[in-house]
């Protein structure tokens, strides 16, 4: 939907403490972001995970980070009607075959934006008189001639963008006025002939939760489908503010697959007053987790989509006073807790940067036959949103009774993971759980991993 203003692979942690009674611990350091890029967990589960882009920075830290987290790519305006078509019948498609290239060279998929939109259109064609035919027949030709040039290279299309108002009624657009709403079905149709294999979408925003709007979408998209329409899936932008992710978005992402259709996030961000604080990159993280957790959970959720990977190529501090913060990146390209948060939702690991975050195992007291022990995981300069620490015994010991914590005990490895209510870790923050154990004989202390 919206422009992108202006994206590597910094450190990541593995955190081996050892600690004894007086809880000493060492750490030791990991080279990378994460154990496992995004888009190879995101593909292990059979999901897409995407970026828009600028493409005259494909080079570079924010190139390589385009390429090697992801594996879809959206243009963030280079292929709208005002940048392909800045004057009627010339064509400028220098971006959106720079974008297209890089996508092939890094093995990505592409996802097409926009074709039919309100906004984003050159002069010529919002300022002219144009009867319901001539309109209709520049709609056609537009998606005739950009959809051929890249038949065959491009995955999907976000075909007709943010067609209804919030109380669900159509909004009142070029398209709208000029055609009524079978437009939407014109564009389908037009772009099915040009490429048949492209899955062609509707995409807007305010439409993550169950709310008039999403059920005009959901009315539409069941018409569309009733009628023969081609319609392969629905967007749902995911512009979000801090705090709040709608309680019914996986409910919706359902409702939406079950008429037969797929449903994307197509432009995730999650957007905080500035400045933000160790306190509002924890919520965010978890806001993230629960959006991808949403699209985890539902098989025709295709995949997601962040509206730009960094900070500093965002919209919102262009749109939205105050406000900003809103990718898993910063501007300086260094991962933030969303970026863990969006790891974790896919099946990898949440490690920030090293010695960030450590865990201390100590024995707090010991009797004859027994044991409690704590483990105290904090946080300097990073945040968690969820952790797990894993040890295993020397002696014998075996764990009997376990607090604030999920522990399992296999043999002489034990693994513990944060209790639903304790899985947040600020920077500056802390949280403890503990156990009793039995022993015999000595009682060493193990080498803990936090990660």
């Amino acid at each position: 939907m919206r422009s992108l203003k202006r994206s590597g692979l910094s450190p990541a942690s593995l955190l081996t403490g050892i600690a004894a009674q007086s809880a000493l611990l060492v750490a030791v350091p990991a080279a990378h972001a994460a154990d496992t890029p995004l888009r190879d967990l995101a593909a292990a589960k059979g999901k897409v995970i995407g970026t828009a882009v600028t493409g005259s920075k494909l080079t570079g830290t924010y190139g390589d980070i385009a390429g090697a987290q992801f594996n879809s790519l959206t243009p963030g305006n280079a292929m709208k009607w005002g940048s392909v078509e800045p004057t009627q019948g010339t064509y400028n498609w220098t971006e959106a075959d720079q974008i297209v290239a890089f996508a092939q060279a890094h093995n990505q998929q592409v996802r097409g934006h926009t074709l039919v939109w309100h906004s984003q259109n050159p002069s010529w064609l919002t300022n002219g008189t144009w009867t319901p035919a001539q309109l209709g027949t520049l709609l056609q030709n537009h998606i005739t001639t950009e959809v051929t040039r890249y038949k065959g290279k491009l995955a999907a299309w976000d075909m007709v963008n943010e067609p209804f108002n919030e109380d669900g009624t159509y909004r009142s657009t070029l398209w709208y006025n000029g055609l009524g709403s079978d437009y939407i079905a014109q564009a389908l149709t037009a772009a099915r002939v040009a490429d048949p294999s492209a899955k062609l979408y509707i995409n807007d925003y305010n439409v993550e939760g169950v709310n008039a709007k999403s059920t005009a979408l959901y009315n539409l998209v069941k018409s569309l489908k009733d009628r023969g329409v081609p319609i392969d899936g629905v967007g749902l932008q995911a512009h979000l503010v801090l705090g709040q992710v709608p309680s019914t978005l996986q409910q919706n992402i359902q409702r939406f697959a079950d008429l037969g259709v797929d449903v994307a996030i197509t432009e995730l961000d999650i957007r905080m007053q500035l400045p933000s604080t160790d306190a509002k990159l924890t919520q965010q993280a978890a806001d993230y987790k629960a959006v991808l957790d949403a699209c985890v959970a539902v098989t025709r959720c295709a995949g997601v989509t962040v509206w730009g990977f960094t900070d500093s190529d965002s919209w919102i501090p262009d749109v939205f006073s105050g406000y900003g913060a809103a990718t898993p990146y910063d501007e300086n390209y260094a991962p933030k807790p969303a970026y863990y948060a969006i790891a974790t939702a896919l099946g990898g690991t949440s490690t920030p940067p090293t010695g960030a975050c450590t865990a201390t195992y100590s024995v707090t007291s010991q009797w004859n036959a027994g044991f409690t022990g704590q483990v105290r995981i904090a946080c300097s300069g990073a945040s968690l949103s969820s952790w797990k620490v894993s040890w295993t015994y020397g002696a014998g010991q075996q764990i009997t009774q376990a607090w604030n914590a999920t522990c399992t005990q296999s043999g002489t490895a034990v693994s513990c993971a944060n209790a639903s209510y304790n899985g947040s870790v600020p920077s500056g923050g802390s949280v403890t759980f503990g156990f009793n154990a039995s022993w015999s004989g000595s009682n060493p202390v193990p080498t803990v991993t936090l990660g």
